[in-house]
C-alpha cells in the first residue's frame, strides 16, 4: 500500500501543471488583512490558525480558490470555513497568486515535538499501520514533512499541532472534503483520537 501511494504521488508530481505565478511584493501589500490571524509573515501565533510561511504556492492558491468556491455555493463545494469563505470571496485569481507567492517566500518558524510523542509518532508517520490499512504519511509528505509542491501535497512540517489535529478530524468526519481523490479522508477515517494526537504533535517537530 505504501509503495502504491508513493507511485501515485510521484506520477502526480510529474504530470502536474506549472506552479502559479504570483508577485511576492504585491502579495505582501495585500497580506495586511491576513496578519491578524496568520501573522505578518505567515507564522501564526494562534495555534488554531495554520502557519502559511513556506507553504507551496500551488497549494495556497488551491485552498484560497476553494474557500471562494465554498462562499459561492453555500459550502456545498470547495473548502467550507465561515471565516475564510468571507476573506476569499472578493479575491481575484491574481490576488490569490500574489498572496501565495508572498507567503511561500517567507521562512516558517520551527515547532517542536514533546518527547512522549517522538517514538510513537515516528513509527506511524514513517510506517503507517498495515493491519488497519493506514498509509504512512511519509509517502506523500516526505521524511521531513515538506510535501510535494508539483503534486499539490502540502508542507506540513512545523505546523501547529492543534491545527493539524483539527484538520485530520475534519477529514475523518467528511466536513473537509477538498482532498485529492479522497486520499486524506480515506486515511483519516481509520485514525483514532490518540493516533491524531500522536501524529499532530510529531509533525509539529518536523523541519
Amino acid at each position: 500500500m505504501k509503495k502504491l501511494c508513493l507511485l501515485v504521488c510521484i506520477s502526480l508530481g510529474l504530470s502536474a501543471t506549472a506552479v502559479a505565478q504570483g508577485d511576492a511584493e504585491a502579495g505582501k501589500a495585500k497580506s495586511a488583512v491576513c496578519a491578524a490571524c496568520h501573522g505578518p509573515d505567515g507564522n501564526s501565533m494562534i495555534d488554531m490558525n495554520p502557519k502559511l510561511a513556506g507553504q507551496h504556492e500551488k497549494y495556497l492558491v488551491k485552498q484560497l480558490t476553494e474557500f471562494k468556491l465554498a462562499s459561492q455555493t453555500g459550502g456545498e463545494e470547495g473548502r467550507n470555513n465561515a471565516v475564510m469563505n468571507g476573506m476569499a470571496a472578493p479575491l481575484s485569481t491574481q490576488d490569490m497568486e500574489d498572496l501565495a507567492a508572498y507567503f511561500s517566500s517567507q521562512e516558517a518558524t520551527p515547532g517542536e515535538t514533546p518527547e512522549q510523542y517522538i517514538e510513537a509518532g515516528k513509527a506511524m508517520y514513517q510506517g503507517g499501520d498495515e493491519e488497519r490499512g493506514i498509509t504512512a504519511c511519509i509517502a506523500c509528505h516526505g521524511p521531513q514533512g515538506n510535501g510535494m509542491a508539483l503534486a499539490g501535497f502540502p508542507d506540513i512540517s512545523g505546523q501547529h499541532a492543534t491545527y493539524t489535529a483539527s484538520q485530520l478530524k475534519s477529514f475523518r468526519s467528511g466536513q473537509r472534503h477538498n482532498d485529492m481523490n479522497g486520499m486524506m479522508r480515506d486515511i483519516a477515517m481509520k485514525l483514532t483520537d490518540e493516533d491524531i494526537e500522536i501524529l499532530s504533535n510529531y509533525i509539529s517537530g518536523l523541519h
